[in-house]
């Protein structure tokens, strides 16, 4: 550390007269007071890291900058820093920290780039930090750990595993990165036996608000541990996770669509379906209800079993539906992820908004013919809509999990019952109907949420890698959870690096 700051300090050293000259530059052209200071930190900060790290500072005009940008949203893509850092190890985001944190410089930090709305791991006209160098994947003498860097996506570490017979707790879709996830919570086609992502982290390996690499586990730093469970970006950058590794081979598993007119079978078969997942837990499943211009409504549902088994018994009420398509098949794991990456577009604006509710049939179907209501006078009218309906379980068994090594962050409990989170999604091609987009949906979650209380369904938690912008994420963890958060935040980042200089996605506040 001591020999780290030497070198900034000799970098800084070399900078003092380039600054000073631009700053003079802004002034004169026209660009006064504040905004040219800043400009010009902003653009020193850049010239510090391409000294201290050449090659791995990039600027708008780079190709590598172009790459980068390359996120799943338009709104991300449309996000334009003044440059991007591409670390590839801990020690370098030590040194991006130090200088954002002495500097003041707005940063955003990006894994994989999958959230949705503008800034949640990109930044207008500061500094992206993008971890897409550091992607480790390295398992331990033992085959019990696998070491996985945060520029990592899902598909590349169950690629990996593969030939091991092995896996890990994470992500359904390939391309999704390994950091956003794990730190919002995690769902994984294996939860009912193992929990979420973020319960199978043996250890991180965490660069902290004072440029300290530090390691994150049960015995090590557990409070620390215990907030990156579900904390998201409020404590650190994670530079390393190691994620427990599990037996697997074969599976069954692929997408079914259903004509819309099964809804109430769809929903009924879900409740059966979670209310008995205790019994089997190798089942796993997403009911989804899509509207697409080339396609008009539907039901695209993804049934997953951990076993080589076709056609299990605890999908026997989905089985028994009418379905027009279907990808069924027994297979590997990296197989299915690819499948549900293929489904993902890029290069479209994307919103996602959640609740969450206990599993209840008439307000699933309530939720349903409200969104039906509010997606078919417009989905051929709003230029690449594509509109979706999710629905999935969280049953006590999964819960349970989430007490392991601690427990994890996010303040739902066994008692709680079997719930459903329901999570809506709308695709669209012109920014001229975001309002309108944001407003539809704000308003069907509202009054989904309205319905849940009255009925004494509704639940607090909000689900991180599902939430809008607007969502306040950290109350539905509940007060208690909430106030240690706070304080560890107080311990762990005293000045708030993460939460005022790093102004993206879910932030952390009183």
């Amino acid at each position: 550390m001591v020999a780290l700051y030497r070198v900034l300090c000799l970098v800084d050293a070399i900078c003092k007269e380039y600054t000073k000259r631009l700053v003079i530059s802004r002034t004169t052209s026209g660009n006064t007071g504040k905004n040219a200071i800043y400009q010009s930190t902003l653009e020193l900060y850049c010239l510090r890291l391409s000294l201290l790290y050449p090659g791995k500072v990039n600027y708008f005009n780079d190709t590598v900058y172009a790459e980068e940008q390359l996120y799943w949203s338009q709104q991300q893509q449309r996000t334009l820093p003044v440059c991007r850092f591409t670390p590839t190890q801990a020690s370098e985001v030590s040194a991006a920290i130090i200088l954002v944190r002495t500097t003041k410089c707005h940063f955003a930090v990006k894994s994989g780039g999958h959230a949705a709305f503008a800034g949640a791991s990109n930044i207008q006209d500061g500094l992206a930090i993008d971890l897409s160098g550091l992607s480790v994947l390295k398992l331990s003498s033992n085959n019990s750990i696998l070491s996985v860097g945060p520029g990592n996506r899902w598909e590349d570490v169950y690629l990996f595993l593969d030939p091991f017979n092995l896996s890990v707790i994470g992500g359904r879709v390939g391309d999704i990165g390994v950091g956003g996830l794990t730190l919002g919570g995690g769902i994984s086609f294996f939860s009912p036996f193992h929990g979420w992502a973020c319960d199978n982290v043996a250890n991180y390996e965490v660069v902290l608000s004072n440029g300290s690499v530090v390691n994150a586990n049960s015995t090590s730093n557990p409070d620390l541990y215990f907030a990156l469970r579900g904390g998201g970006n409020n404590f650190g950058v994670v530079t390393r996770f190691d994620l427990e590794t599990f037996p697997h081979g074969d599976m069954w598993g692929g997408q079914v669509y259903h004509p819309i007119q099964t809804n109430r079978s769809q929903f009924e078969a879900y409740h059966w379906f979670a209310e008995n997942l205790n019994s089997d837990p190798n089942g796993a499943l997403t009911v989804t209800a899509v509207a697409a211009p080339e396609y008009g409504f539907l039901f695209a549902n993804n049934y997953e079993y951990a076993r080589p088994v076709e056609n299990p018994p605890i999908f026997d009420n989905f089985t028994s539906i009418t379905n027009f398509s279907s990808t069924i098949r027994i297979t590997r794991l990296p197989d299915l992820v690819e499948e549900l990456k293929d489904a993902q577009d890029y290069g479209f604006r994307q919103m996602y908004i959640t609740a969450t509710f206990k599993n209840d049939v008439q307000l699933m179907s309530d939720i349903f013919d409200m969104w039906h209501a509010a997606v078919d006078p417009i989905f051929t009218e709003v230029a690449g809509l594509v509109a979706a309906l999710v629905f999935q379980p969280v049953t006590p068994r999964v819960i349970e999990k989430f007490g392991k090594n601690g427990g994890n962050a996010l303040g739902i409990n066994p008692d709680d019952g079997s719930l459903t989170i329901c999570l809506m999604l709308f695709q669209w091609s012109n920014q001229n109907n975001d309002t309108f987009i944001i407003n539809t949906l704000e308003s069907i979650v509202s009054r989904a949420n309205t319905i849940a209380k009255s009925r004494g369904l509704y639940h607090r938690y909000v689900y991180q890698n599902y939430a809008y912008i607007s969502q306040d994420v950290f109350a539905g963890y509940g007060p208690e959870n909430k106030a240690r958060l706070l304080e560890i935040q107080q311990a762990y980042d005293p000045e708030k690096v993460f939460m005022d200089l790093q102004p993206g996605y879910f932030k952390l506040r009183e």
